[in-house]
């Protein structure tokens, strides 16, 4: 992809990893495709930010919220630059099925990846105490992507630990990327806000 003619690059990986996280992509009225964003409704702070991430990468789009339920909302926009962008396709089937990866020119540079893994852990991710220790993980079912999310943690000097756990049939093996040293640092480097 060439990024040089990409707007707000910063901003567009942040929207990717968000995303790959809890993103899916359609196209119900085969015009332009449309990106669904899930959110539970306790993360307002998280709902704005991403609402006006998306408005900052397409300021001439609408960007919609859409309730599902009472604890569950929908950012939605229509864009035909989606598929481009994310790197999969609206008709291809589930992310799994696509193989889905972070795009090659945000492994590139530190710059594109912090706000990239910062979509993907205010998603997929999380922030916890175990045993009195402060943790950070992210879970993925797709091992190319759980591939990428550790290769990117080593590429701003963070350690992280995959491991995979084998789920019974129809269930698909969980890859759960861990940070568990300097945790610290890495929530306060890449500026995890999940509020």
């Amino acid at each position: 992809m060439d990024t040089s003619t990409k707007p707000n690059l910063r901003t567009l990986a942040y929207v990717i990893g968000v995303g790959i996280g809890d993103g899916n992509l359609s196209n119900p009225n085969k015009r332009a495709t449309r990106l669904r964003i899930s959110c539970d409704t306790k993360y307002q702070e998280l709902i704005r930010k991403i609402q006006g991430s998306i408005r900052e990468i397409l300021p001439n789009n609408k960007v919609s919220i859409v309730n599902r339920n009472k604890n569950c909302i929908d950012i939605s926009c229509y864009s035909n630059m989606w598929e481009g962008w994310l790197g999969w396709s609206a008709g291809g089937g589930p992310k799994l099925d696509q193989k889905v990866r972070v795009p090659s020119w945000i492994m590139k540079k530190e710059e594109f990846i912090i706000p990239c893994l910062r979509g993907l852990f205010e998603t997929d991710g999380s922030v916890y105490f175990d045993r009195g220790y402060l943790m950070a993980m992210f879970v993925t079912t797709i091992p190319e992507l759980a591939e990428d999310v550790l290769n990117m943690t080593a590429k701003i000097m963070i350690s992280a630990k995959m491991y995979e756990i084998e789920k019974k049939p129809p269930s698909h093996t969980r890859y759960n990327i861990r940070v568990s040293k300097n945790v610290s640092d890495f929530v306060n480097l890449i500026g995890i806000q999940k509020r």
